[in-house]
């Protein structure tokens, strides 16, 4: 039986980041991994321009920073000086405006006085060369590479694809993720159970743990315990980047989804992993590389498996370096007793900014409401624990 760190080097040994391919910039790309650089296409900004309100001058008609200077025009954003500026003349300029001949400072529009003859009078500091003026291609030059390949594109991205004039890039996809509940128990959730049924908790929460990875989740339903129709179902999932079941992969005599999987051609790296919720967690490789997780059918279990295994193997198909899972140490905020015979992941409440957690009250795997109050899973090694307040654990986070 493999510890978690073990089976965690097993499951990225075989994700591989998937081939880019070239899409139109949208939102729908926030969050994926550009496939290459990118490079301005002009200078940024792509002249001098003035960082306030105010008014354009020469530095050297302001030696003592006070003067009256003639107004010679004005210009907003978007227009261009038509005029140089002479000794003892200004321009009236707005933010984001060029700066016009001549001009080497901007004096804020506050430092300043209208005259009754139309004039300005300036009462500031001497201004410095360059004052409250942007020069051409401070922010980006022609040419330079502006965004790395590897970055994850988040809004400021988007700003700078937009600004180089880039509606297109190439990008590594988000990968396509099967989800298929198993079990004769199992009903929809818009079904009123009857005896001996529970309602299909368990795809709506890994669908949704799909799409906060950053995977594209597609539902194959619920399947019988059955296994020409568990094998048809399977054989959908398999043309799927990953699939992930849930239930059936234990050791109860309709626990069919290990023998259908070998029946398919998918080869088992391990069906056992060291850690409570969720030992029995099944990984395995189809064809050129699906990748096949059976989760417990537990819910806790379930999480808990996706959480370790499935959600890094995500990241890694969509390209991203750090895929997790992520730790932080925190501090108890009350004693902590419990005994587990291994590795174990309690539901617990972070407090991130504080760095301090508390588990909340949990009756085990079958226990998903209790996951409602918590955030994070305190990391618990095996053995008889009695920690006090104030102790440093390690915790697994769930809301990154």
């Amino acid at each position: 039986m493999l510890s978690v760190s073990e089976a965690q080097t097993v499951v990225l040994n075989h994700a591989r980041s998937l081939p880019p391919g070239r899409s139109s910039v949208s939102v729908e790309l926030l969050g994926q991994v550009l496939a290459e650089n990118v490079a301005s296409d002009l200078d940024m900004p792509p002249f001098d321009k003035s960082l306030m309100d105010g008014f354009a001058v020469r530095s050297a008609d302001l030696p003592q920073g006070k003067a009256t200077l003639s107004i010679i025009e004005e210009v907003t954003a978007g227009q261009t000086p038509q005029r140089a500026l002479q000794t003892m003349q200004a321009t009236r300029i707005m933010t984001g405006a060029p700066i016009p001949v001549g001009a080497d400072a901007v004096v804020m529009i506050e430092r300043t006085r209208l005259t009754a003859d139309g004039r300005v009078e300036v009462e500031d500091k001497p201004p410095r060369p360059g004052q409250n003026i942007m020069t051409r291609g401070r922010e980006m030059r022609r040419g330079e590479t502006v965004l790395e390949s590897g970055c994850v594109l988040r809004p400021q991205e988007f700003g700078i694809l937009a600004s180089v004039g880039k509606t297109s890039v190439a990008v590594i996809p988000r990968p396509t993720v099967a989800i298929l509940t198993t079990g004769n128990e199992v009903v929809d959730a818009s079904r009123q159970p009857g005896p001996g049924q529970i309602r299909n908790g368990n795809g709506p929460m890994l669908h949704a743990q799909v799409a906060r990875a950053g995977g594209i989740p597609r539902s194959l339903g619920i399947a019988p315990d059955v296994a020409p129709k568990l094998r048809s179902m399977i054989e959908e999932g398999l043309q799927s980047n990953i699939l992930v079941l849930s239930g059936g992969v234990s050791a109860g005599k309709l626990d069919l989804v290990p023998g259908v999987l070998e029946e398919l051609g998918v080869q088992a790296h391990f069906h056992k992993v060291a850690l409570k919720p969720g030992k029995p967690i099944l990984f395995g490789t189809w064809g050129t590389g699906t990748l096949v997780f059976g989760l417990p059918g537990n819910p806790v279990s379930a999480l808990v498996g996706f959480e370790l295994f499935v959600r890094p193997a995500i990241r890694r198909l969509a390209g991203h370096e750090k895929v997790g899972p992520f730790f932080v140490e925190a501090t108890l905020e009350e004693p902590f007793t419990y005994k587990t015979d291994r590795p174990t992941y309690y539901p617990a409440a972070l407090d991130a900014e504080s760095r301090r957690v508390r588990p909340v009250p949990w009756f085990g795997s079958p226990d998903l409401r209790a996951l409602s109050r918590a955030n994070a899973f305190l990391v618990i090694a095996a053995g008889e624990h009695q920690l006090p307040a104030g102790h440093v654990v390690s915790v697994m986070r769930t809301d990154d």
